[in-house]
């Protein structure tokens, strides 16, 4: 299947106010709108994490197993602490992509009307590196991605927070505003950007969106927290 290049989109519509998926030329509300939209299994992939990590090793007795080993590094601190696990990390890549593929069943199309739910497939075709097991094993490829783009750049939060001495060990936990929202925003934006290419979600047209995002970015991880927090799925609301 051939789903509709970005260029071959209709172009902006003065008269009538419509405007194409291409974010430089979206308003600055529409276009991070689109950007959350398409990257919303990375913004998502934290609370997934929690029910890999937390909730089914908790309701099954299945271990939940350190990234790191508990391996201490010479300034005293973990490598990343017991908050990052492979049973997150599983949770995480593999909740984002069933995420991709709610985006993409929720999507009305590829049309400039459709902003910003924009099907995250739009400039997608059978040659694509992801394009396995057809639309929807993309999609859930796609959505992988960013879950692993978001898993990374936490995790490298988590580093910066063990060698500034903030501690997550077990329960206690550690919380720092811009170290725990800004890099994994990042890192499944550099993940999108290098490898989901030619989907509108590794679109260069976007870079604009992403920048008004990282602004309120804070915002927006902070109230999907709280809501992770209220519904048992965080230990904490940060």
């Amino acid at each position: 299947m051939q789903y509709p290049s970005i260029r071959d989109v209709r172009k902006f519509n003065r008269p009538s106010g419509v405007l194409n998926p291409m974010a430089s030329e979206y308003s600055p509300l529409i276009a991070p709108l689109l950007v959350l939209w398409l990257y919303l299994p990375g913004y998502l992939s934290n609370t997934t994490a929690m029910l890999g990590g937390k909730w089914i090793p908790e309701m099954t007795g299945i271990a939940a197993n350190p990234i790191d080993g508990g391996r201490v590094l010479s300034d005293g601190n973990r490598l990343l602490g017991d908050g990052k696990t492979w049973n997150g990390l599983a949770g995480g890549t593999l909740g984002g992509g069933l995420l991709g593929m709610l985006t993409h069943a929720l999507s009305p199309g590829s049309e400039d009307s459709d902003a910003p739910f924009i099907d995250p497939l739009t400039g997608v075709s059978s040659d694509a590196w992801f394009w396995i097991g057809g639309e929807w094993g993309a999609v859930f490829v796609l959505g992988c991605v960013l879950g692993f783009g978001c898993m990374a750049g936490d995790s490298a939060g988590s580093f910066v927070k063990r060698r500034l001495g903030h501690k997550r060990e077990g329960d206690e936990s550690s919380e720092a505003p811009l170290l725990d929202t800004l890099p994994f925003a990042v890192s499944a934006f550099l993940f999108g950007q290098l490898l989901l290419d030619p989907s509108i979600v590794g679109s260069s047209d976007l870079m604009m969106g992403m920048a008004i995002l990282l602004l309120i970015t804070p915002i927006i991880h902070r109230s999907f927290n709280l809501l992770g927090y209220r519904l048992g799925l965080k230990s904490v609301p940060y």
